[in-house]
């Protein structure tokens, strides 16, 4: 019973923290995961991770709820390929090796941390503006590259939140703050989704679940009330710090670890 209640205490730490982190960046799947693969196999551990953040990751989207509303054009846009995504995902983790998109994960966050610095040159040579809408060409290149990521997040998830965050960049949302907000609502419907899966398939473990989920919440709405009392400018640089230490943890995670 002790070995069990310091294992909980553990893995709720991690979800407060990944959900807190969720809320701001993205990258919490990194905090939970591996605390819970200490305790249970790959997939199961990936599954419960998942169920686990999402009260947090539906916390946050609540916290934004007033920024959400100057991204309703983007949301409509990027909603189906979430959903879609999230669902072949969530099948493909039951059925296929989590190697395959893990290996992956070290680049596609690199890439995407590199993309919110260097955000502005790359909306200069593109003709995007924040403040416009975009571009048919750059909707659909950001359309295509959410269902993307909506297939990994239903698959495995780690750093989702830093991914769309430089392709909303480009998508004429005014600020961090509602692009955060965005990002938590379609984060929900792939976690949810994946959630959906996973239970019907019956490798969630209750357990620890249950517990890091109430966690979870109480990060993710901490996390998003703090984000919004800074200005939009410090949340960008911490988001990019998020961003560049959470691939170098995946980095040394996959290849020294």
């Amino acid at each position: 019973m002790p070995d069990f209640s310091l294992n909980l205490l553990l893995v709720s730490v991690a979800a407060f923290f990944g959900g807190a982190i969720n809320s701001i960046a993205g990258g919490g799947t990194l905090l939970t995961f591996p605390s819970l693969l200490i305790l249970l196999s790959p997939v199961p551990a990936n599954a419960t991770s998942t169920l686990a953040l999402l009260p947090g990751t539906l916390a946050s989207a609540w916290g934004y709820r007033q920024e959400v509303a100057a991204a309703m054009p983007a949301l409509r846009r990027l909603f189906l390929p979430s959903l879609i995504g999230g669902i072949l995902g969530s099948y493909a983790l039951t059925r296929f090796p989590e190697q395959v998109f893990a290996n992956l994960v070290p680049w596609l966050l690199l890439t995407a941390s590199t993309l919110l610095v260097l955000q502005k040159p790359v909306q200069r040579w593109i003709g995007a503006n924040p403040h416009q809408t975009p571009a048919a060409a750059t909707t659909a290149a950001v359309v295509f590259f959410q269902f993307l990521v909506g297939i990994y997040g239903g698959y495995f998830g780690a750093g989702i939140g830093i991914l769309m965050l430089a392709a909303l960049s480009f998508m004429g949302i005014p600020d961090i703050h509602s692009m955060n907000g965005l990002k938590a609502i379609l984060a929900s419907v792939m976690n949810g989704i994946g959630a959906l899966v996973f239970v019907s398939e019956g490798i969630v473990v209750w357990e620890f679940a249950v517990p890091m989920a109430l966690a979870s919440i109480g990060g993710g709405y901490l996390g998003a009330r703090l984000a919004r009392k800074l200005p939009a400018a410090r949340v960008r640089l911490i988001v990019i710090a998020i961003g560049f230490g959470v691939a170098a943890y995946s980095f040394y995670k996959r290849f020294a670890g």
